[in-house]
């Protein structure tokens, strides 16, 4: 891939912050894979992780989806395991499914809880903890309304957290996508990630912000222009 990649850095100009607008209109032409690109958002948050108030996490549903299809299960009983299942859940069930996935089945991507059962799938906290995929009442993934849950998660919501240096990695898409919808789920997750500023953090929230694809060169964009959108 070395030609190829040198190919695609050489339409970056190198130094510039690129305006959304031009940034993803540049993107697909940095594409060289024979596969579908992942786009990846990444960039650096003005805030300290170490300390647990100015923790950023949240989810957003991207308008356009991931590109993929998410494989979801629902850990419920009775009737939430019927609505489950007509929401379009890939996997339902109760102790059975939480004794399989302790084992080490790990076939989806994302995990819907009712709150009634979460004292068993607690038990799977090592398993799951460690690959991000713990139900979580403040990602909406615990709750008793699991046909919105199950809904949102197929439309493509993703989840975004820094990691402790501050910095942030998100999917918004994929490269066929084209550029406008590759824009317009960028600024639904920029709204998000803005709307989940910490009170405590002072000073400048978005620093750097970056867009590339799986195999693609980053583009630097501007961020000033970004933080002047959401004021």
């Amino acid at each position: 891939m070395g030609k190829k990649f040198e190919a695609a850095k050489a339409k970056v100009e190198e130094g510039r912050a690129y305006v959304v607008e031009e940034g993803f209109k540049l993107l697909p032409e940095t594409a060289m894979a024979k596969f579908d690109e992942t786009v990846e958002v990444s960039g650096r948050l003005g805030v300290d992780p170490k300390h647990p108030e100015q923790m950023v996490r949240g989810t957003v549903v991207l308008p356009h989806g991931i590109g993929k299809k998410v494989r979801v299960l629902v850990f419920a009983k009775g009737e939430k395991e019927i609505e489950a299942k007509e929401a379009g859940a890939d996997y339902v069930g109760a102790e059975e499914l939480i004794e399989k996935v302790g084992k080490g089945w790990l076939e989806f991507d994302s995990i819907v809880a009712t709150p009634d059962i979460m004292g068993a799938v607690g038990k799977l906290g090592k398993v799951l903890g460690p690959r991000g995929l713990m139900p979580n009442p403040k990602l909406g993934t615990v709750t008793f309304d699991v046909k919105r849950a199950v809904s949102e998660l197929k439309a493509g919501k993703v989840e975004f957290r820094v990691d402790k240096a501050g910095n942030i990695h998100v999917p918004v898409g994929k490269a066929s996508f084209g550029a406008v919808k590759l824009k317009e789920n960028f600024l639904a997750l920029m709204e998000a990630i803005v709307k989940a500023k910490p009170s405590s953090s002072k000073g400048i929230y978005l620093r750097s912000l970056f867009v590339s694809t799986t195999m693609g060169p980053g583009i630097k964009l501007d961020a000033v222009e970004v933080r002047n959108q959401f004021k």
